[in-house]
């Protein structure tokens, strides 16, 4: 119900409630998560690896979160080689409530069906790097061929009463 560069009020919200506080699918660096976490303004956090800078920073951001008894749950929003590095970075942190998925069939041939999920659990590959292979043919069929960044971030929340959907990364406002 608040902004997300307003962490001040996110620690208002969370001490008036007992559900706990979840963000910073939107912050990019540690110094964005501090106030947060200083704040006591969520007990998890999510940061997107794509957007923080990849799986080392994101540890640091892990293990400030440890210090505050905060969880993360890493967000993704890239596809399935932001999800291959989430899954490294959830194997290596003490302090992991969840990590999200994004499956569809696209994302799935994109990586030849190397990462699993058998009944909530995926277990990291064990190959060199992020343990999957690109199927690059596929990916230069599919080019991205939008004029903006998906890093670019809407003013509003979706609103999908009033017919502002998500759509491919975007909300778009159906008239």
């Amino acid at each position: 119900p608040v902004p997300p560069d307003t962490p001040d009020a996110f620690g208002t919200v969370a001490r008036a409630t007992s559900i706990p506080i979840a963000a910073g699918e939107r912050l990019t660096t540690r110094a964005e998560f501090a106030p947060l976490l200083r704040g006591g303004g969520a007990s998890i956090l999510q940061p997107a690896l794509g957007r923080v800078g990849g799986i080392w920073e994101a540890r640091k951001i892990a293990a400030m979160a440890e210090a505050y008894n905060a969880q993360i749950a890493p967000h993704l929003y890239a596809g399935p080689i932001e999800w291959a590095a989430n899954i490294h970075l959830a194997a290596t942190i003490p302090n992991l409530l969840m990590a999200e998925t994004i499956e569809t069939p696209f994302h799935d041939a994109l990586i030849g069906g190397t990462i699993r999920v058998e009944q909530g659990f995926v277990t990291p590959p064990d190959t060199p790097g992020l343990g999957i292979e690109v199927d690059e043919a596929l990916a230069r069929a599919h080019p991205y061929t939008g004029d903006g960044l998906h890093l670019e971030m809407q003013e509003a929340p979706c609103d999908y009463v009033n017919e502002n959907v998500f759509a491919g990364g975007a909300p778009v406002k159906h008239d």
